[in-house]
């Protein structure tokens, strides 16, 4: 009866059977002395211990459910290739400003990364705000530049391997 009793409430028997014998263990820690009514408290015990799976399952459920929905979708993972790629980039942005004169490499950090306002870099720098966005679309320019002296060179990489690899199956 106890075990019909838990199928009813958990919804499948393999969970009440485990329920059961989860209930004989709590049983044995629980019963000190004589029971007035065992029936009654046998049945209270199981029923108790369902709703607390039941509880217990439904905050796993929430929060597998919940971690789930932080996790990134295989498409917005970058694969090699795109990985490969940003790294490239970010190296030859890095080169760009290290070229950059240093006003200007000045100008574009505190704009750029600081999130400084032109006014203040103009006063900075002892130039004014006009001269300012000349050495920042100069800046910019220099940087356009070298990522499409980056993007070609990985095309004519990617050619060459192409090739090699035509040849190799030749």
């Amino acid at each position: 009866m106890l075990l019909r009793l838990l199928v009813a409430r958990l919804g499948n028997r393999e969970d009440a059977e485990d329920a059961l014998q989860d209930m004989w263990l709590r049983i044995d820690q629980l019963a000190d002395g004589p029971i007035a009514q065992p029936a009654a408290f046998l049945f209270r015990v199981a029923a108790n211990l369902a709703t607390d799976r039941r509880i217990a399952a439904n905050r796993r459920g929430a929060r597998d459910a919940g971690w789930l929905e932080t996790q990134p979708d295989d498409a917005d993972l970058p694969d090699p290739e795109r990985t490969m790629v940003a790294r490239s980039e970010w190296q030859a942005v890095e080169q760009a400003i290290g070229e950059m004169p240093e006003r200007m490499a000045t100008a574009l950090r505190m704009f750029r990364l600081e999130e400084r306002p032109q006014r203040e870099i103009a006063g900075h720098l002892g130039i004014s705000i006009s001269g300012v966005e000349k050495l920042l679309q100069r800046a910019y320019r220099k940087i356009h530049d070298r990522l499409d002296s980056n993007d070609a060179d990985l095309r004519e990489a990617r050619r060459h391997e192409r090739e090699r690899g035509a040849d190799r199956a030749s």
